[in-house]
């Protein structure tokens, strides 16, 4: 079902008919109005009429202003206040890459709607900057409140911090306290975040910093560490190269698996082939270096505090904790039968 009542080329061919034929080529070709959707730039304009980059600009705005004078664009207002109610159910501020794609898949639908934009009073357009894409509002107050919210919500981030979508959503409303309750929408929040360059999401739907590796995965390793977080627990390196190639549809050969996890130190090797994540605790080492450095934190401890311990840090075998637990020549027991360094 078409989320727009009227049908955007009639409208266009209704507003434009009283402009000369030249005029009506540049809009058209500006614009991307005519069927192949293919939007033209000054130059190639230029070109075509053998006039400079900057008459072609002139004959554009000219034209504009000759529609939004003219008694058809005048007649046709009912368009312009549906797009604007619109907007302002979306969220009253909304990125172009998620406007028009809602309001229609086709690109020269996308086109037209894009020349209602730019003609319409009601609407601000927001041009690409470093810090959002390009976007359209219809209520100044509401687009300044989200501006700061997300500059708020990305200044709080961390570099390495991965949030749950609903979660980031909760933080988005906290930081943005007195919005209007027809606002306080999970969908609207979403199409907010999304205006952001500084934000985003990785494949898990997870949220951060937009910079971030466990956002914008660039490489086997960042792939690794998504699939292994998620798992929770130590991967031998197969398991991982096999979880990348379900999950993310991408073929990964196990040593080059391997090999990125032994390079990169988010990894921590925790047995015969086996990965855990150092942020999980897990510490590089042999079963004896991984033993003495528990017993000089802890001080004397039984058998199984040191293998609970040892388990949470590496991802030995239990007869291997024990067999090096006898070797005296590193560890004793004392008078109450608990483990020390020797």
């Amino acid at each position: 079902m078409s989320t727009i009542s009227f049908k955007p080329q009639k409208i266009t061919k209704k507003i434009t008919s009283h402009l000369p034929e030249r005029a009506t080529d540049v809009i058209m070709s500006r614009f991307g109005l005519s069927t192949d959707g293919k939007r033209k730039t000054l130059e190639e304009i230029g070109k075509k009429y053998n006039i400079t980059r900057e008459r072609v600009r002139q004959v554009e705005d000219a034209a504009l202003t000759s529609i939004k004078k003219s008694e058809a664009y005048k007649k046709e207002q009912a368009v312009f206040e549906e797009l604007k109610q619109l907007i302002k159910k979306l969220g009253s501020i909304i990125a172009e890459h998620d406007l028009l794609p809602y309001i229609s898949k086709d690109k020269p639908t996308q086109n037209h709607i894009h020349f209602f934009l730019t003609l319409g009073d009601a609407f601000k357009k927001h041009r690409e900057d470093d810090n959002f894409h390009a976007r359209f509002s219809v209520d100044d107050e509401i687009a300044d409140k989200v501006h700061e919210t997300l500059r708020k919500l990305y200044a709080s981030l961390n570099d390495e911090d991965l949030i749950p979508e609903t979660e980031m959503i909760k933080r988005f409303f906290e930081h943005m306290k007195d919005v209007a309750e027809g606002y306080r929408d999970e969908e609207i929040a979403k199409r907010w975040l999304s205006m952001s360059k500084n934000v985003a999401k990785n494949p898990f739907g997870e949220w951060g910093k937009a910079s971030s590796p466990n956002v914008r995965t660039r490489g086997v390793k960042d792939y690794a560490f998504l699939v292994m977080r998620s798992h929770g627990s130590p991967m031998h390196f197969k398991e991982v190269a096999d979880s990348i190639s379900k999950t993310f549809n991408k073929k990964i050969h196990y040593a080059t698996c391997h090999n990125e996890l032994i390079k990169d130190a988010r990894f921590v090797l925790v047995g015969r082939g086996m990965y855990a994540l150092a942020e999980w605790g897990y510490k590089a080492g042999t079963a004896r270096e991984v033993i003495a450095d528990i017993l000089k934190r802890e001080g004397p401890l039984g058998k199984d505090d040191i293998i609970a311990k040892v388990n949470k840090e590496r991802y030995f075998k239990n007869n291997t904790i024990l067999v090096n637990l006898v070797n005296t020549k590193y560890f004793k027991k004392n008078k109450n039968g608990l483990y020390t360094l020797a």
